[in-house]
């Protein structure tokens, strides 16, 4: 089951990047949330996937009974969630405003703050006014 697991974060981490690298700012976002749930899963995994008892103690023992689960990758999981929809909340602003400033989502054409033509590189006499 670690395997195919192992093979699914791979292919969410290609994906997510490959749609990170895209022009368009949508694209990026879907990147985004594969590679946040990828990350997940690495956790996920990492903590070693069995079925074992919540990590409770019974009343008057001092230490658990039987094997128990790690409740460490569980907890970092969820607290990366909630990361990862914050992040997610916070770019899905930022795209938003984009395409209201600037009226696209592609990224190649959001050439608002460079010049429209490029400055003349010819150094001859007659260009520089000599």
């Amino acid at each position: 089951m670690e395997s195919a697991l192992v093979i699914v974060i791979g292919v969410m981490t290609a994906t997510g990047v490959y749609l990170m690298l895209a022009s368009n700012l949508l694209c990026y976002l879907f990147g985004l949330i594969l590679l946040s749930n990828a990350a997940n899963l690495v956790i996920f995994v990492a903590g070693r996937l069995t079925r074992v008892v919540p990590p409770l103690i019974p009343k008057g023992a001092e230490a658990p009974v039987e094997p128990v689960a790690n409740a460490l990758p569980q907890a970092m999981i969820l607290t990366a969630i909630v990361i990862g929809f914050g992040l997610l909340a916070f770019t899905l602003a930022l795209v938003v405003g984009c395409y209201r400033e600037l009226g696209t989502i592609d990224a190649d054409n959001m050439r608002l703050a460079e010049p429209l033509s490029e400055p003349s590189t010819d150094s001859s006499p007659e260009h520089r006014g000599d």
